[in-house]
């Protein structure tokens, strides 16, 4: 390579689109040990805390998404924006990079746009099955697009998209733990049916709500539970549970790779990642698509599971009446959990992270631009 790869890595708002990019990141540099990564994210969001904890460095831009339950509250997003390209334009002048990496969320876009206006070289990865805004905009001017999915022409120049997967955090797919051992580190008994509850780095109200209306039932069944609660009324979920032994709760699970060994079940969201790390352990899943994600992607992301009868999917609108009957119906029914573990695997991608990043090393490679 002419000289050393500089390159931005933009985007987050959600762990579905920091830990793959993080995954990337290192990827890139087990291949190319001397490029320099900088990373671009929004201010307050989550990964101006999980990026630094990975050892990268992170600046983050004064940007807002769009607000659609209402719209009044959209009335400074053009400033927001603007201010946002000028903060684009110095980071690009300090960094000077040669290849810019978007990872979704709405701080990709100004970042990508900019890079894409001085004609460096763009690439997009889109985790979902419907695409989102931001990369469908960005998607006619960038080098290279990498789909989670297949079937992605209807949002993509064909002849751009290089089928991927999705890039999961290396603890889970080297699961470092036997089940017994898993289950010890959550506190719980061996030989008992465990579920796992993941609602999304941000926590699930409404699968929260039902997991804790049914905690004694649970008890009752000798179901053991790890809830993983996200932080809004965190608290308030550990309080109804701290009389069940056979449940481990916390408002954010480190260590996943644990929690998927010990699971029998997951009940989960269904963004990109949440399903693609799902389908690479193996686990036998019940989705509760988020209704008021981008587009509806998460009923887009389940149902591809769905459909071949590798997972079942229950609406948010129908979770305090229909989740439990579907757990305990798992639980007890091993010849359907059995063959949805065996149909989910089919959908694991397990080295999308190298797949990216040497399809970025070889194109930048090849770019007139170095």
């Amino acid at each position: 390579m002419p000289k050393q790869l500089r390159i931005i890595i933009a985007g987050g708002g959600t762990g579905g689109h920091i830990f793959p990019a993080i995954a990337v990141a290192q990827a890139i540099q087990k291949i190319q040990p001397s490029a320099a990564i900088l990373f671009v994210g929004a201010s307050g969001k989550m990964e101006m805390e999980k990026v630094p904890q990975a050892g990268y460095k992170i600046i983050g831009l004064t940007i807002a998404g769009l607000n659609r339950s209402n719209m009044f509250k959209n009335w400074n997003l053009p400033f927001k924006l603007i201010k946002s390209f000028f903060q684009v334009r110095q980071i690009f002048n300090q960094f000077k990079p040669n290849a810019v990496f978007g990872v979704g969320g709405y701080s990709s876009f100004p970042v990508l746009k900019f890079a894409q206006a001085k004609h460096i070289p763009t690439f997009i990865h889109e985790s979902n099955a419907f695409a989102g805004k931001s990369n469908q905009w960005l998607g006619a001017n960038a080098t290279k697009i990498f789909t989670g999915t297949k079937g992605m022409e209807a949002f993509f120049p064909a002849e751009k998209i290089q089928v991927t997967g999705n890039p999961v955090r290396q603890n889970i797919i080297e699961a470092a733990y036997s089940k017994e051992a898993a289950l010890l580190k959550f506190g719980l008994m061996p030989n008992r049916k465990t579920v796992l509850i993941i609602g999304g780095s941000l926590g699930a109200a409404s699968i929260n709500k039902a997991i804790q209306d049914h905690l004694e039932t649970f008890a009752n069944d000798a179901i053991q539970l790890i809830w993983q609660t996200g932080k809004p009324n965190a608290l308030a979920y550990a309080k109804s549970a701290e009389s069940f032994s056979n449940v481990f709760v916390d408002s954010f699970i480190d260590d996943m790779s644990a929690a998927y060994t010990a699971a029998d079940i997951v009940v989960s969201r269904s963004g990109a990642m949440a399903v693609a790390e799902i389908c690479i352990t193996g686990k036998p899943a019940v989705f509760v698509p988020y209704p008021f994600a981008a587009e509806d992607h998460q009923t887009f992301n389940a149902m591809q599971l769905v459909k071949e009868n590798a997972a079942l999917m229950v609406a948010d609108k129908e979770v305090s009446v229909k989740l439990l009957p579907t757990i305990l119906q798992m639980v007890k029914d091993d010849s359907m959990t059995i063959q949805m573990q065996n149909k989910i695997k089919s959908f694991a991608w397990l080295d999308a992270d190298n797949v990216i990043a040497e399809s970025i090393l070889h194109s930048v490679e090849n770019s007139n631009s170095l």
